[in-house]
């Protein structure tokens, strides 16, 4: 069951019914131009068609997913296409507010570790000794500016001297992702279905879908 939780974090699986009367071959022909597109290696063997896809376009309809496999099945109420297709974007939307949450929680322990500075008062003989204002972790690999050194007369020390480095920062990234995961999740898995159910009807699908990786 467990397993079954995590496989779901970045695969899609649905199914979709067959029109009455089309035969597997028609399926499988409306179904093949989706994975006629640059990047995209398929190969078919009988009910079974597996697809995988590297440095796909943009502009590909199914960008979003890596690879998969789609099998057309008899059942008592007539042939369906089921799919179970998987996604390295989801994955790593899914992973990135854990590491965002990690990296707070790192800012915060040394935060504590943190011994407290000297005193500062103005015109200090000795302003090289004094501890300066260490930079988040978090911020540090964003990018953002270090903080500003101690003046040499001491004056900005006292403002500067109870700052310690905050995890809000970490925080909005990972509710970022965390939002983007679930918005993607469910978005995708509709929009894929909509994509098969529009190839199988005959229906226009040259328009890419408005997912992730669009």
């Amino acid at each position: 069951m467990t397993l079954h939780w995590l496989d779901r974090i970045w695969h899609i699986t649905g199914s979709l019914p067959l029109a009455a009367g089309q035969s597997r071959e028609e399926a499988f022909g409306r179904l093949d131009p989706l994975f006629r597109q640059s990047g995209t290696a398929r190969e078919r063997r009988g009910d079974t068609l597996t697809f995988r896809k590297k440095d796909q376009a943009a502009q590909d309809s199914m960008s979003v997913f890596d690879g998969g496999v789609l099998q057309i099945r008899e059942s008592a109420a007539g042939a369906e296409l089921h799919y179970r297709l998987s996604s390295r974007a989801l994955l790593f939307c899914f992973l990135a507010p854990l590491l965002f949450l990690a990296f707070a929680q790192l800012t915060i322990v040394l935060g504590t570790l943190e011994k407290p500075a000297a005193p500062a008062v103005a015109g200090h003989k000795d302003v090289k000794k004094l501890v300066e204002l260490p930079q988040s972790p978090i911020d540090k690999a964003l990018g953002a500016p270090a903080p500003d050194k101690p003046k040499k007369d001491g004056t900005d020390l006292s403002e500067g001297q109870d700052k310690k480095p905050s995890p809000t920062s970490a925080y909005v990234f990972a509710a970022m992702f965390a939002v983007l995961y679930v918005a993607g999740r469910i978005l995708e898995d509709r929009l894929v279905k909509s994509l098969f159910r529009k190839a199988l009807l005959g229906l226009s699908v040259e328009e890419p879908a408005l997912g992730m990786a669009a």
